[in-house]
């Protein structure tokens, strides 16, 4: 695991896998800087995601928190067209690789989700973390503590306490689109 961080507006890629090793998403992005909650890295509108069997264009820019702390990263949308503000992953070894250009992480199945509007906060997933953990054989203690990180992490969330707030993660979002970089074609 690096110390080191690339450049602010500098191409990077956020590669999530699963708990056996498997590929999971892969977004391309921007570093943006850090704060005192971690490293914050973007994805302007028009850049890809993929993964096996599935991939999407941002429809709109976004910000990632890479926290300091390894088991959630947090991703907040500007304008989404179904209202999803926050979309937490809950994860584990969510850190920089060795290589400045590249974020990992084990994607853990459980999210929180905030959207505008009634739906409001809610933990998601419930079912593939329970799939997941049987296939791939959670062990006990790391399940147990993702259940109750997730619970405080929608708590966090529903008080709109930082970084889970607008006030945070606006400013990240506003250096995103300052950048002005251009959709990619080739997504």
């Amino acid at each position: 695991m690096s110390d080191e961080r690339p450049a602010p507006g500098t191409e990077m890629i956020f590669q999530w896998r699963k708990w056996d090793g498997s590929p999971h998403w892969r977004h391309e992005c921007v570093y943006l800087g850090a704060d005192e909650w971690g490293d914050w890295i973007g994805q302007p509108t028009g850049w890809p995601s993929a993964r096996p069997g599935a991939a999407f264009v941002a429809a709109t820019p976004n910000v990632t928190l890479v926290p300091r702390r390894t088991d959630y990263a947090l991703t907040v949308n500007r304008d989404h067209p179904r209202g999803m503000r926050i979309y937490i992953d809950l994860g584990w070894e969510v850190q920089w690789s060795d290589d400045p250009l590249l974020a990992t992480g084990i994607d853990m199945d459980l999210d929180v989700v905030r959207v505008v509007g009634d739906r409001g906060t809610w933990v998601d997933d419930r079912d593939e973390w329970a799939e997941h953990s049987v296939r791939f054989g959670y062990p006990p203690e790391v399940m147990t503590a993702l259940e109750a990180l997730a619970l405080d992490l929608e708590e966090r969330v529903r008080a709109q306490a930082a970084p889970f707030d607008d006030v945070t993660a606006d400013p990240w979002l506003d250096r995103l689109e300052a950048l002005e970089l251009a959709p990619r074609l080739d997504a």
